[in-house]
């Protein structure tokens, strides 16, 4: 049962994070090049639709998680993904699109939190391994933008959407391939107050150093693809390059729970603040593409060893029926709110100079590295 469970972890991450793979980092050119958006009208739609997840999964998802099984919710929140991503198709305009985005971004991002939340769960019911399955996610990422690169250049960005609905009928077909016995029964059902979980001073303090390092991507995830357009990068290479950050996080999670085992959550989450303001420091100083590629290496520092770090404190500070209200907090304020707020800066200094987005991003990192150094000081 222990392999079943890890292996059915294992696909459900695959399959969100290839649809994740298109989404994230190609969704703003889609919009530029098939819909003709402007940078900034396209940066404002992208940006709404993270304000509008933030609040679906702060409030939204720990109520529904609240009164039903997580393996139900799975499945319906999969198939209305696809529902939803067919009105893309029509949506035409400022407007249309605006509206299509938001309810979109109601539903398609909570299963990024469910899957980690489903995966904290399982550590504790089916001791299952959080990184090996992890890991997989980031293959699906690797395969997607791979995939998408090379479809982009053979049919145009055109190709985005429809890669991306086929991805969601993945989602679909993995969601009802198979449940976890702890994921299809209730589980201490009951909403947990937030003013319980905010009483976890590690929990805050773990908080706040998210909202900066996982924010300063907003640059990265929104504008990265223009970036590489703007340095005379092809299609199919953007995909190369973009899959070299995937790569190293693919490795970074393969080897996370044997290596980090006995390293305690705030020299992790130092390790990671660092990396956040060398990485965006050098794409700022060095706007080549030999720098970028190299850069691309710290990812598994920036995002996988932080993220890593507070799916760790998750499972040390809270218990079962806690850890859905935690995770949906952490999506919506650390990897939500934050990119959504930072996303118009970012598109503001992209406007005046692509370099400067990373370097304002540099800055966003900053406070983390200080409150790691001060909690390493008081303990």
């Amino acid at each position: 049962m222990i392999y079943k469970a890890q292996f059915w972890l294992s696909i459900t991450f695959f399959s969100f994070y290839f649809s994740w793979g298109i989404f994230m980092p190609y969704w703003n050119a889609w919009l530029i090049s098939e819909k003709d958006m402007t940078v900034e009208a396209a940066s404002s739609i992208i940006a709404a639709g993270l304000f509008v997840r933030s609040a679906s999964t702060l409030f939204a998802y720990p109520i529904l998680s609240a009164k039903y099984p997580a393996g139900t919710l799975l499945k319906w929140f999969t198939v209305i993904t696809a529902l939803m991503a067919l009105l893309f198709i029509p949506a035409s305009g400022y407007t249309a699109l605006f509206v299509v985005m938001i309810l979109f971004n109601f539903i398609y991002p909570i299963i990024m939190p469910m899957g980690d939340s489903m995966g904290a769960l399982l550590m504790k019911t089916d001791r299952i391994h959080y990184g090996k399955s992890r890991s997989w996610g980031s293959i699906g990422y690797t395969v997607s933008v791979l995939f998408i690169g090379v479809a982009t250049s053979i049919f145009s960005d055109a190709a985005i959407l429809y890669v991306f609905i086929a991805s969601t009928l993945f989602m679909i077909a993995a969601a009802f391939y198979h449940t976890p016995s702890a994921l299809r029964e209730p589980r201490d059902l009951h909403r947990v107050p937030f003013s319980q979980l905010f009483r976890s001073k590690r929990f805050v303090t773990a908080l706040i150093i998210c909202v900066f390092i996982q924010g300063a991507h907003a640059a990265y995830y929104n504008y990265g693809v223009l970036y590489l357009q703007y340095l005379g990068v092809s299609s199919v290479w953007i995909g190369v390059i973009l899959n070299i950050a995937v790569a190293a996080e693919i490795l970074f999670f393969v080897v996370a729970d044997r290596f980090l085992s006995h390293t305690n959550v705030p020299v992790m989450f130092l390790c990671a603040s660092i990396a956040a303001v060398v990485r965006w420091t050098l794409m700022f100083l060095f706007p080549s593409v030999g720098v970028y590629m190299f850069a691309q290496l710290f990812h598994a520092l920036t995002f996988g060893l932080a993220h890593y770090a507070f799916i760790r404190l998750l499972y040390e500070e809270f218990d079962s029926s806690e850890i859905p209200a935690a995770q949906g907090i952490y999506s919506s304020l650390g990897m939500g709110l934050s990119t959504a707020v930072l996303t118009f800066g970012a598109g503001y200094l992209y406007e005046m100079s692509p370099e400067l987005s990373f370097l304002g991003m540099g800055f966003v990192a900053l406070p983390a590295l200080f409150i790691c150094f001060c909690l390493l000081k008081e303990k």
